[in-house]
């Protein structure tokens, strides 16, 4: 991702998807303006000094999560995402750090989706109408 604009966009807007070792906020893809439909996945890795103090730590849980991103089996949905890996990400083993990113992309396709309409958010289905319940017919021979 390139920009302060669209990491605020994904912050913002994005659905948290959260693991013991990171959490990730994933909204759907949306090509720039003037480019062409790729969809791919375009992923921004951010490691806060908040979470680790020390820049060689830092650097290191970005270059694991990149690496685990990269040989993921299946390959990534067409997303983008901000990843914020815990401290937990440098000494987990590399395999469980590919199996708990594969298993929290896995859930994306149908999480993602814009708030107040499409697919997700806290709306309930509408709940079909009781057999018991029938139209009654207006005066005016309307239903």
């Amino acid at each position: 991702m390139r920009g302060d604009r669209e990491f605020r966009r994904v912050r913002q807007q994005g659905v948290a998807l959260r693991d013991p070792l990171f959490t990730l906020r994933v909204i759907d893809y949306r090509p720039r303006y003037g480019e062409a439909w790729r969809p791919s996945a375009i992923i921004g890795i951010v490691v806060a000094k908040k979470t680790l103090r020390r820049a060689v730590d830092r650097n290191r849980a970005r270059r694991r999560v990149r690496e685990a991103l990269r040989t993921l089996p299946g390959g990534l949905p067409p997303c983008r995402a901000v990843l914020m890996p815990n401290p937990g990400v440098l000494t987990v083993p590399f395999s469980e750090l590919q199996a708990a990113l594969a298993r929290v992309l896995s859930q994306v396709p149908g999480r993602v989706g814009r708030k107040g309409g499409g697919q997700g958010g806290n709306r309930r289905p509408a709940s079909p109408v009781p057999a018991s319940v029938t139209l009654q017919e207006r005066p005016g021979g309307e239903t």
